[in-house]
Parts: C-alpha cells; structure tokens; sequence
C-alpha cells in the first residue's frame, strides 16, 4: 500500500511539471555566471594578493554549491508553505481527506528535498565543466549539498506554519540567511574571522555543509571530520522536522 506522503509528493511533482522549465536558468545558467563573475573575475584578483593554498575558482564553487542548496531550501519553505496555509489554503484542502499532517509535512518536505537534489545536480555538473572538481569523491558534493539544504527546509517550514504575514520572512532572510551566506566560510575562511563571530559561523549548518562539499570536491578533509558535520546537519534535519510537525499539526488540527 503507498504511502500517504507519496500521495502529497505526486500532488507537488504534477503541479511542477508545469513549471520545470523555468528552473533550468537557476539550475545551470546561474551558476555559470557565479562562477565567472566571482571566480574567474574576481578570483583573479584574489590569487594574485592571497594564499588560499587552491585557486580562488576552486576554492568558492563548493561553497557557493552549499550556499545554492541552504538558499533553495529556505526559499522553498517559506513563500510555498506560508501560501498553501494562507493564501491558497492547499494544506486545508488537503486535510480535509485522510491526510493527516505528518503526511502533508512529509510529502512536502520529499518534494523539497528532490527540488534541491536538482539544482544541486546542475550546479556540480557546471563546477565539473569549469574544472573545480579535484577529486573523484566529488560526487559526494552532491549528497552534501541536499543534507545542508535539507537540514535548513524543515525549521522553514515550522517557522511558516506559525507566522501571520509574509512580511516576517524579511528577518529571516535578513537575520539568518545572508549572515550565513556571508559569514559561513563560502568566500572567505571562517579562521579570519574574530572569535565570536567564528563561534556564530561553527553554529550554522552552511559552514558544516561548506566543509563537506569542499573536502569532496579538492579530495581533502575537513575541520572537525566528516562524522561531525554530518551528525551535525542530521541534527538539524530530526529538530527541524520534530517542530514542523508539531506547528503543522497545531496549525491544521481544529
């Protein structure tokens, strides 16, 4: 017998079959421009005045890869969640049959999960063709990348679920995710940083993810070791659902 998630990933797969062109551009002629733009441009002038020990190019497309992942998982749980219980009201309809939210929660979160794999896919493939992949552990990049995207969707989700006006995702986006993005060790090494703000960089789930894809993709190691990076974003992944859970089912529970 299917189960009842799979019914609710169908629902999102159908709907996107309409839509899946447009995600091409972001799936393969961004990163293209990303890394042009920062990694040969700019990487340029950064080669020639820094030591990172790699190419500048080498150095951020694993990063940026992570940082694509994080930025698609909350994108994906904050507008899309926050319309289906406000706007569109499609968790209400869908409560109205024998779903239960488990199910929606889940069904959704599979569907996130595939959408970043994808994105992620045409990322590694780019970084592939420009060379940036050093290793043969650098398919691992990709598995990385959904973990660190994944390990951000489920605390989005809960986060939408409770909100009462879409202006709220202003603070995360400004609060969490360009911090992150900034200050996670995808354009810089956290190591220059001052300490608390390196305490703030190790507590974020991107740096842990950055690790991750740029030891798959330069064949090195990472700072505190695999184990501890993935156990970390694991973590994240449990929490994130566990509150999802309980704000879905306070929120579509009469």
């Amino acid at each position: 017998m299917i189960h009842p998630a799979v019914a609710v990933l169908e629902h999102h797969l159908v709907s996107y079959r309409r839509t899946w062109r447009g995600s091409v551009f972001s799936a393969f002629v961004l990163p293209v421009l990303f890394l042009v733009a920062m990694g040969k441009s700019v990487g340029g002038y950064v080669d020639a005045n820094a030591n990172l020990g790699v190419a500048y190019l080498d150095y951020i497309a694993p990063g940026v890869l992570a940082s694509t992942a994080l930025q698609a998982g909350i994108f994906e749980g904050a507008f899309p969640v926050f319309s289906a219980f406000n706007w569109s009201r499609t968790y209400h309809a869908m409560r109205a049959s024998a779903l239960r939210p488990g199910d929606i929660l889940g069904g959704h979160l599979a569907y996130v999960a595939l959408r970043i794999a994808m994105s992620s896919l045409g990322f590694v493939v780019v970084m592939a063709l420009f060379g940036t992949v050093h290793s043969v552990r650098g398919v691992l990049a990709l598995p990385a990348a959904v973990l660190v995207g994944a390990a951000v969707t489920a605390p989005v989700f809960a986060y939408s679920a409770v909100i009462t006006t879409d202006s709220m995702f202003a603070l995360l986006f400004r609060l969490a995710m360009v911090p992150m993005t900034l200050f996670a060790g995808v354009f810089f090494p956290v190591s220059a940083m001052p300490p608390a703000a390196r305490l703030l960089a190790y507590a974020s789930p991107l740096w842990h993810g950055v690790e991750l894809c740029r030891a798959a993709t330069l064949g090195g190691t990472t700072a505190w070791g695999a184990p501890a990076h993935l156990g970390y974003l694991l973590l994240w992944c449990a929490a994130g659902f566990a509150v999802a859970r309980w704000t879905f089912t306070r929120a579509l529970t009469d």
